[in-house]
This record gives C-alpha cells, sequence and structure tokens, in this order.
C-alpha cells in the first residue's frame, strides 16, 4: 500500500449489503432474518494471512470452491472506543481500501452447518491494495454515512460483478460506533463491508459463471477511485 501504514492487528468484517444477505440466504431457500436488522453484525478474520497486490492465493487445502469476495474496508488510523454513532466516527479513519475476503465455500457450508464460524474457510487469504486513499480525498462521494464508488469484479477479465458501495444498509459509523463499543480499535486495523450485491460466485451461483476459481485465474476488484485490486489463483495443495 502506498500511504505508511501500521502492522494489522485485526480484521472485522462485516455484513453490511442487503442484496447480497437476502440472495445467498434465497439461494437455500431461507427468508431474511429479522435480527439482521437490528445490529451490524462481523465476525474476525486473520491479520497474518494478508495477502497485497499482485499476490498469489492458494486455496486451502480439501477445498475445490475457492471464491472471490468483492468488498471496501476502512482501516483506522488512531486508538479510539465507544465510537459515536454519527459522522465523527469518521475521523477515526485513515483511509479506504479494497477487500478481497477470499473463501472456500465447502469448508464454509461444513462449518456453517454446525453454527459456528466462518474459520478454516477464511483463515487462509484476504487482500487489501492496492493502496489506501485518505477520507479527506473521498469527502465528495460520501453522503448519509455511506461512500458511493462504483465497485466490479473481472475474473480472467471477464466482468462477473457490478455494485455501487452507496447500497450499504448499515452506514460506516454505525459499523464503526459498534466495533468501538467496549473496546479499543487500533492503528491498523480493519474493518470491511462485507460483500456487494453480486459480488463473489456464490451469490451469481457457479453454474451460472461457469464454475468456482480456478488455478491460473486472474481475479481484478475495481473500486472507484481507489484502484484495481489484482492476484492470481495458484494450484490447490
Amino acid at each position: 500500500m502506498h500511504l505508511p501504514v501500521p502492522p494489522i492487528a485485526s480484521i472485522r468484517d462485516f455484513y453490511a449489503f442487503e442484496q447480497h444477505v437476502q440472495t445467498c440466504r434465497r439461494h437455500r431457500g431461507l427468508d431474511m432474518l429479522a435480527q439482521w436488522y437490528q445490529v451490524p453484525v462481523f465476525y474476525f478474520s486473520n491479520p497474518t494471512s494478508v495477502l497485497a497486490q499482485e499476490a498469489t492465493v492458494t486455496a486451502p487445502q480439501g477445498s475445490e470452491a475457492l471464491d472471490y469476495e468483492l468488498e471496501l474496508a476502512c482501516v483506522i488510523g488512531k486508538q479510539v472506543k465507544d465510537l459515536p454513532a454519527d459522522d465523527r466516527a469518521l475521523e477515526a479513519v485513515l483511509g479506504f481500501t479494497i477487500m478481497n475476503d477470499w473463501s472456500a465455500r465447502d469448508l464454509q457450508r461444513a462449518e456453517m452447518a454446525v453454527g459456528l464460524g466462518p474459520s478454516k474457510s477464511k483463515d487462509f487469504a484476504t487482500s487489501l491494495g492496492p493502496e489506501v486513499v485518505t477520507f479527506d480525498e473521498l469527502q465528495d462521494c460520501y453522503q448519509d454515512g455511506r461512500l458511493h464508488l462504483e465497485m466490479t469484479a473481472q475474473v480472467n477479465s471477464r466482468e462477473l460483478s457490478r455494485g455501487n458501495s452507496g447500497a450499504m444498509h448499515w452506514t460506516w459509523p454505525q459499523i464503526l460506533a459498534h466495533a468501538s463499543r467496549d473496546v479499543w480499535l487500533r492503528p491498523g486495523d480493519v474493518i470491511g463491508s462485507g460483500t456487494v450485491g453480486s459480488g463473489c460466485i456464490l451469490e451469481l451461483t457457479p453454474e451460472a459463471v461457469g464454475g468456482w476459481l480456478k488455478p491460473g485465474d486472474v481475479v481484478e476488484l475495481t473500486i472507484e477511485r481507489l484502484g484495481t485490486l489484482r492476484n492470481r489463483v495458484a494450484a490447490c495443495l
């Protein structure tokens, strides 16, 4: 990343886009959860598995269902706790970047059936980059607690996903306030938005797009004003 960024201490990945949640649940024959509208939920990912621009990602052992996830993420710039759920919360943010929350969907199905996780289905890789753009540089795209930026995903130069970060149900102030409730956020902590609507193969369905990711595939996630995050899939272990 081009800006000096402290070592990443933690990654909290939220679930903020209603379209993504609704569509994935509908594929499983499930209605929308009322609880999703009550609190912005997240899970912790592995900061030691972060990959940068042009790094190669390897699917975890035993997985044959590697997926990308197109997300916006912010990097915390100062130590804060119990942030307010309004625009003052953005004062804690160093900037924004692109996040690819790589997922092993076959491992994830087994983990989530137990009611705990995701764990090893997410543990192996998270891509961030290509740079961090300060919030000051994006102020003209910020409205109603959301950044309004076009987002796309291409696999081998073929566009599969397109959305806008302004479609988030939960706002960045709400997310930051929840993440910092009762705990300290520290410089370098990363907070992901969750997957934008249509932003992964699981949501699109592998049948519609020609299957899960394969060795040699090049995944390019682009967010307006933030650049393009590019990674290649390696051979499975």
